[in-house]
């Protein structure tokens, strides 16, 4: 079975070292010894500040609208996985979508000031498969009209723009370190926050609103456990090789597949982690072959992302971004790890060449 992802787990031997350090030290969780080693060496390589791993990364946006005392509405966009919108509407936040960018797949910035109200208190892009938003314009939008920007960067594990980590921009940034992610913590997440006051109220509100003993807030338990943390540092020593091994097989894709699909335009000045390998195709019936062929030979790409969340019933006032529609109808996910094997790309390509 080939699927879209498969995750990359380090030997049995890294791994145990670390959980020998777990059964000597005998604390399973509660901010123990490597959840603290692994927040310090991910700042350090990523060259971040203010860095709290949590227990997802959907709980990490939700305490993002928390720390930034949301109300109302927040701009977001139709195209990304359900949990952006889905952490929002269950905060009672009114996600307000501005369509997609037909080229980048990210919000349009052109279309966010026209959704601004007297009730919209942020803007939540989203780094679409780590591909950078068009941050300059959305800051200033954002400057002119005193609004919070959080960016779901779920999928940009190590890009930067201009130089910098994508993590740098807006008022707080989310990971996401789920185990089909490029960097995993077998479930887990992040947030990396400007403010360092913020900071410090989100290491509290990750647990319970607890500080030295004492409740200082309303809280929730999101904490990272030691054995996630294990995970995640058994593999960063690693994460250098992981992307390379992605970029070949991303190159090997558009060496083979040639013409007769549309790929995502890259943001100019940031750089790309490899992370999928999304292609988009003439219509929805071609997508649908493809992927009933490949699946026939035990090979599962995905429709990622379908549907377009402006969609969902759940979503009220209803609002209809076309774009975003048309694309989420023509966009497949083709496989794509660190030890995808030549025989077996080729065969996928061989595939999908056949109905392009």
């Amino acid at each position: 079975m080939i699927n879209v992802t498969k995750t990359y787990l380090p030997s049995l031997e890294k791994y145990n070292k670390y959980l020998n350090k777990i059964f000597k030290s005998s604390q399973l969780t509660n901010n123990g010894p490597l959840v603290q080693e692994l927040e310090k060496r991910l700042e350090e390589y990523l060259k971040v500040k203010n860095l709290v791993l949590t227990l997802n990364g959907t709980l990490a946006l939700q305490i993002a609208y928390r720390l930034l005392g949301l109300k109302g509405e927040v701009i977001t966009t139709p195209f990304s996985f359900v949990a952006t919108t889905s952490s929002l509407v269950w905060e009672r936040l009114k996600p307000i979508f501005a369509d997609i960018d037909p080229e980048t797949f990210n919000i349009n910035p052109d279309l966010i000031e026209s959704r601004i109200t007297s009730e919209t208190s942020a803007i939540l892009p989203v780094h679409v498969f780590g591909n950078v938003c068009e941050i300059d314009k959305i800051q200033k939008i954002a400057d002119k009209n005193k609004l919070k920007v959080i960016y779901d960067a779920a999928h940009a594990f190590g890009v930067k723009y201009k130089n910098a980590s994508v993590f740098d921009y807006g008022d707080i940034s989310m990971v996401s370190f789920h185990a089909t992610k490029l960097f995993h913590t077998i479930e887990g997440g992040a947030l990396i926050i400007k403010d360092d006051a913020l900071y410090e109220r989100a290491k509290r509100i990750i647990n319970f609103g607890y500080e030295m003993g004492d409740v200082h807030e309303l809280g929730i338990n999101s904490k990272m456990n030691e054995f996630s943390a294990a995970m995640g540092l058994s593999l960063l020593d690693s994460i250098d090789k992981i992307i390379e091994k992605r970029k070949e097989v991303w190159q090997r894709y558009c060496k083979g597949l040639g013409e007769g699909f549309e790929v995502q335009k890259k943001q100019e000045g940031a750089t790309r982690n490899y992370h999928y390998f999304p292609i988009l195709l003439k219509d929805e019936d071609q997508v649908l072959k493809i992927e009933k062929a490949l699946n026939k030979e035990e090979i599962n790409p995905r429709r990622y992302f379908y549907p377009s969340l402006d969609t969902l019933d759940y979503i009220k006032p209803r609002q209809k971004c076309e774009i975003s529609r048309d694309i989420a109808s023509r966009i497949l996910c083709l496989p794509i790890y660190p030890d995808l094997g030549k025989r077996e790309q080729d065969k996928i390509t061989k595939i999908v060449r056949k109905y392009l």
